[in-house]
């Protein structure tokens, strides 16, 4: 069976057991490693392994070809995207009308972002540029643009650029809804067993926390030269309750965000019941 997942450590540390062999019953998967926003686009298309990680803000155009399973994604609290200046900005109105860089726009920070400032910034008035993630922290810096749309990472590094925070979308989120940031989603093509995946992938998470040191050569491999502290931090912040099973917390954060979304126009309307379904 063929999957795609990032290399980033909370992706790498969840799926060891499952792609290593270590899953009892489990088959044999064949690994692709992707940026999150080729794995959209391979959903979006009906391209691509038969289980993908995707963005949890690009469910909406792939749930009639792919179903939503409860185990291996991505939600969480305090690990949400910030938007970052070069110099402190009290008042996020002040950017209305300015360049932000984001590095996708079918991404849950997108989504978070576009929701936030519909209520920050009047008429949510912003010239959007799309730009590749690592580009961004020095285009900020430089003053290439006017802020910055980060993730991942980023919350423990920017400082290095000199950058200040503006907004952590994390917190303005959980003050507003009280829920988890839906971040990433596992899918699986709608003819496979998706009971049978779901227990798989539970089982390679709960492996994970079971046997954290068998997984470090792996993680580390693949880290993007990311230091092995902050790929702990990565994982401690991402793996989670959630990655386990999503519960009716995470449900009902999918639920808010996207049909928050759709109301705003950001996502095409789909039913809700799908996400379940």
């Amino acid at each position: 069976m063929k999957i795609a997942f990032s290399p980033c450590p909370n992706d790498t540390f969840v799926f060891h057991a499952l792609v290593h062999g270590l899953v009892p019953g489990a088959p044999e998967f064949e690994v692709t490693y992707a940026d999150i926003d080729i794995t959209n686009n391979w959903a979006a298309a009906g391209e691509g392994p038969e289980v993908l990680k995707i963005s949890y803000a690009a469910l909406p155009w792939v749930l009639e070809d792919y179903a939503l399973l409860p185990t291996g994604g991505a939600l969480g609290r305090g690990c949400g995207p910030l938007v970052l200046t070069k110099n402190e900005i009290a008042n996020p109105a002040e950017l209305a009308g300015k360049r932000v860089a984001v590095p996708s726009e079918r991404s849950t920070a997108y989504l978070l972002f576009r929701l936030w400032a519909a209520q920050n910034i009047p008429g949510g008035n912003l010239d959007i540029v799309v730009m590749p993630f690592h580009e961004i922290m020095p285009a900020v810096r430089d003053g290439a643009i006017d802020a910055g749309l980060v993730i991942h990472e980023a919350r423990f590094t920017y400082q290095n650029y000199g950058l200040s925070l503006q907004t952590d979308l994390g917190s303005w989120w959980e003050s507003d809804t009280g829920l988890p940031i839906p971040l990433g989603a596992i899918i699986a093509r709608r003819s496979l067993d998706a009971a049978s995946l779901t227990k798989w992938i539970r089982a390679s998470v709960e492996y994970a926390w079971a046997n954290p040191e068998l997984s470090q050569t792996y993680v580390m491999e693949h880290a993007q030269e990311m230091s092995p502290d902050v790929a702990k931090q990565h994982i401690a912040l991402y793996v989670n309750e959630f990655s386990a099973s999503l519960g009716a917390s995470g449900y009902a954060a999918i639920e808010s965000l996207l049909g928050r979304a759709m109301k705003e126009g950001l996502v095409p309307a789909f039913d809700l019941a799908k996400l379940r379904a």
